[in-house]
């Protein structure tokens, strides 16, 4: 019985809407975006005004960690030691970013759980801000790719290995920003429509239980696909700049790329 209560109170996808020249804007999904965007901007500046070269504070440490170790290690080992620095920047804020929208699932702005909707939910869980990134991301890529190699060699990469399988080349460069899209937008999509579920067939006095279980794993997986998120693009990045089969980067970028494929397939 309590199932058939939760499909008839669970709506997928509703949101407030207004209609601008004809598009309908999500007015929430706007707010937490932009909302986000404001954290993203006053930890920076707040680490920019704090930054020293003697002992480094919290943030200043946090900020070291992820510019440092988490994706300037990666970008040098895909992109190469002379061309990585360039895409550190765009590695930092798609982690940063991606990871506070995730985590705006933490925020308590659901009126009644279970009976209303969250006035801030994750922007990332609606398709149209992961597609948006990866879109941008895929279009940097192409753009790097031709300064690379140029106009002949950007479209000559096409019939590499054989002629043959250039139409599949074709398809996979296509595919890049969908795969991408839907993977950070399925995972953070299904884990708010889990909690949903649960608070819905859930006893109100259970709720707060299942919230101490959750929220953990929530913020892992909100980690974990940021990274993801990120490390696809440094990946991209790197395979797009490559002008040889035998390049000193190539070696690590696909082993890693099949990494990313089975974390993500197993979240």
């Amino acid at each position: 019985m309590r199932t058939l209560f939760a499909a008839k109170t669970i709506e997928v996808g509703h949101h407030p809407t207004i209609s601008v020249f004809g598009l309908t804007i999500d007015l929430d999904i706007v707010a937490a975006t932009v909302l986000a965007a404001l954290i993203f901007l006053a930890l920076g500046f707040a680490m920019r005004r704090k930054v020293t070269s003697g002992v480094p504070g919290k943030l200043q440490l946090m900020y070291e960690i992820i510019v440092t170790d988490i994706v300037g290690s990666l970008a040098e080992s895909a992109i190469g030691p002379t061309k990585y620095k360039r895409f550190v920047p765009i590695g930092v804020t798609l982690f940063i970013f991606i990871l506070l929208c995730n985590w705006m699932s933490l925020l308590p702005t659901a009126l009644h759980p279970g009976g209303s909707y969250e006035l801030l939910p994750p922007p990332t869980s609606d398709v149209n801000l992961p597609l948006a990134m990866a879109l941008f991301v895929i279009c940097w890529v192409h753009i790097e790719s031709v300064r690379a190699r140029g106009v002949g060699g950007y479209f000559k990469h096409y019939f590499q290995p054989y002629t043959a399988l250039a139409p599949i080349n074709v398809i996979e460069e296509i595919t890049k920003p969908i795969t991408m899209t839907f993977r950070l937008f399925g995972n953070m999509f299904s884990g708010g429509l889990m909690v949903l579920v649960m608070t819905t067939l859930l006893p109100i006095y259970v709720i707060p239980v299942g919230e101490l279980v959750w929220k953990p794993f929530d913020l892992f997986i909100g980690a974990i696909q940021a990274y993801i998120f990120m490390l696809l693009t440094i990946l991209y990045f790197g395979m797009a700049m490559s002008h040889e089969e035998h390049d000193d980067h190539q070696p690590a970028t696909e082993p890693a790329l099949a990494a990313t494929t089975a974390t993500s397939a197993s979240h």
